[in-house]
């Protein structure tokens, strides 16, 4: 469970701002923002393996082979769903406290 000022903390932040600055960079930048380091390091390290990997993948190509010509985007959409999926979860973090903090503020008034 995550300590009261973790809470006020994720609660206070604004939610378009972690899911924007996760999806423009796509690394990641709004957890930074939210101060979730841990979702910061698993989304770094997923972003840096899927650029390793497709890095891998290109370099086993052949360029000449006109089936690849199409294949040059796999990265860049890979990259592209690790920042929707992480900029929507920001979100949705973002919104899940602010359920729980006006919960927890109702019960206690």
């Amino acid at each position: 469970m995550l300590d009261p000022i973790k809470h006020q903390i994720l609660a206070a932040s604004s939610a378009w701002v972690a899911a924007f600055l996760n999806f423009l960079p796509g690394l990641g930048t709004g957890y930074i923002y939210q101060r979730r380091w841990k979702a910061y390091w698993i989304t770094t390290t997923i972003s840096i393996c899927w650029v390793y990997f497709d890095f891998i993948r290109q370099l086993s190509l052949d360029p000449s082979d006109p089936a690849n010509s199409g294949s040059d985007l796999i990265g860049l959409f890979g990259l592209l769903v690790i920042s929707t999926v992480s900029a929507y979860e920001a979100f949705l973090t973002v919104k899940k406290e602010r359920e729980v903090s006006t919960k927890k503020s109702g019960e206690s008034s």
